[in-house]
């Protein structure tokens, strides 16, 4: 798979690809996240970077969906800035910028609050400057 599509409707359709070549709870939940993100921000931009990840933005990331063996990973590029009232992050929690979200096998995070946290997201990425400090 290349990791370096030239659009959007090429990094959608590899991303796709990714899905089914993962075939396996990964694959569904990254399929899940990716559909509620979509949901959330019909304007989110699909990208892949960094040699395949997933990546979603709107006027800047919004988050990554990372997979390994045990976990898939939802990074929010500024998610130390967003409030998240429903405790979803469970990752990354000692850094200054970013938040990530590992959902395990069998487990998947309350939809609404995700789907809350992509919003909160595109609005700091979207706000004025003076408003994003």
């Amino acid at each position: 798979m290349t990791t370096e599509p030239t659009s959007a409707q090429e990094a959608s359709r590899l991303i796709d690809v990714k899905i089914q070549e993962l075939g396996d709870w990964r694959g569904e939940t990254l399929a899940r996240v990716r559909a509620l993100i979509r949901q959330a921000d019909p304007e989110a931009v699909e990208e892949l970077k960094w040699r395949g990840v997933p990546v979603w933005s709107h006027a800047g990331i919004i988050c990554t969906g990372e997979t390994y063996k045990s976990a898939v990973k939802l990074t929010f590029a500024k998610g130390a800035a967003l409030d998240d009232p429903s405790g979803l992050f469970n990752a990354s929690l000692e850094g200054n910028t970013r938040r990530a979200i590992d959902i395990h096998q069998g487990d998947f995070p309350d939809e609404a609050a995700l789907q809350a946290l992509v919003r909160a997201a595109v609005a700091l990425n979207t706000a004025p400057r003076s408003k994003r400090a």
